[in-house]
Formats: C-alpha cells, sequence, structure tokens
C-alpha cells in the first residue's frame, strides 16, 4: 500500500513539474508577443494575431530628435523586442492606441524599467503611481541615463516647443538648390 501511495505521489509531482515547464503564463494581463518599437514609450504588441500598438502607461521617454530619444528606444528594444509580454490595459488614447503596462515577465515591467534606467521620466500629469517618481528621484541622484544631463527637457516641454513634429512634413515639396554661377578656377 505504501509503494502504491508512493508510486502515485511520484507521478503527480512528476505531472506538476512538466505543467510548470511549459510556455509562461502570465498572472496578469494580456500575453502577446513585442513584434515592435516604434520609440521608448511606444511598442507594437502581436495580441491574437492582430498589431496592437501600446503606449506605456505612468511615463514619458525622450522623442527620437531629442537627446537620449534612441538610447530609450533601443533599451525599450533590448527589454522586450521578441519576448513574450503581458499587457494591462489602463486607457485609449486620443490616436486610439492601448496605454498600458508591460510585463515582460511576472516581475519586470517595462514601464518602470525605463524610468529606474534613467530613460524616461515619470508623466506626472497621466501619473497614477507614486512609485514612478520614487524612481525617477533615484535615477535623477545615480546621474543615470538622461539624468548625466545637466539640464535634461522633459519630452512634454520639448513638444510644446514644436521642436518634435506630431506627424512628417509633407507639405513642403522639395525645391532644388539653384544651380551655382561661379566657375571653379
Amino acid at each position: 500500500m505504501r509503494e502504491r501511495f508512493l508510486r502515485y505521489s511520484k507521478l503527480i509531482l512528476l505531472t506538476l513539474l512538466m505543467a510548470g515547464c511549459q510556455q509562461h503564463v502570465f498572472k496578469q494581463g494580456t500575453p502577446g508577443k513585442c513584434v515592435g518599437v516604434k520609440d521608448g514609450d511606444t511598442i507594437v504588441v502581436l495580441i491574437d494575431g492582430k498589431q496592437v500598438t501600446i503606449r506605456l502607461a505612468e511615463v514619458d521617454c525622450p522623442e527620437k530628435r531629442q537627446a537620449y530619444g534612441q538610447r530609450a528606444k533601443q533599451f525599450t528594444s533590448d527589454l522586450c523586442f521578441g519576448k513574450d509580454v503581458s499587457v494591462v490595459e489602463k486607457n485609449k488614447d486620443r490616436y486610439g492606441r492601448t496605454i498600458g503596462i508591460v510585463y515582460v515577465d511576472d516581475t519586470t515591467i517595462l514601464n518602470k524599467e525605463l524610468v529606474r534606467a534613467g530613460m524616461a521620466w515619470r508623466y506626472a500629469q497621466y501619473s497614477e503611481d507614486d512609485s514612478y517618481g520614487e524612481l525617477e528621484d533615484e535615477a535623477r541622484a545615480a546621474h543615470r541615463g538622461l539624468w548625466a544631463d545637466e539640464n535634461p527637457e522633459a519630452p512634454w516641454e520639448f513638444r510644446k516647443h514644436g521642436r518634435a513634429p506630431s506627424r512628417p512634413s509633407h507639405r513642403r515639396k522639395y525645391q532644388p538648390e539653384e544651380e551655382s554661377t561661379e566657375v571653379e578656377s
């Protein structure tokens, strides 16, 4: 009787271990795969066969043409591109993008990692989680990422002053330079 109990116990334990080795299942959010990184705070996730643009909640990364903009994009790409992620939707923005918290695994929150590394500001105007402010304070004190600059400009200020176009300037037509009439000697 005892041998039978041990045999069944081993079988049950082995079954549970094998189940744990199957594909990663996230504890929260909608699972998907990161298939694109548009900039530091915007990614594309394949969810149920559809590409969904995700704007990271709570944070604002430098614009692509701004100091640290390309570094923030690369940091985001290094952390999540091609990986299974989970998205906890918070809202939709005026462009129809999902605003959300992105988990790269059950413990790594992409949004927070950007702030911790000094690749993003806490987007205080829209932030509901005070821990982002604490992470920003730590990054500032350690002069990490964009905080290594003496006076980094917040992306909302950069956009406000019109230094980052919201869409490509396609209205200007190409005008070739006039040919020079000077003769080379």
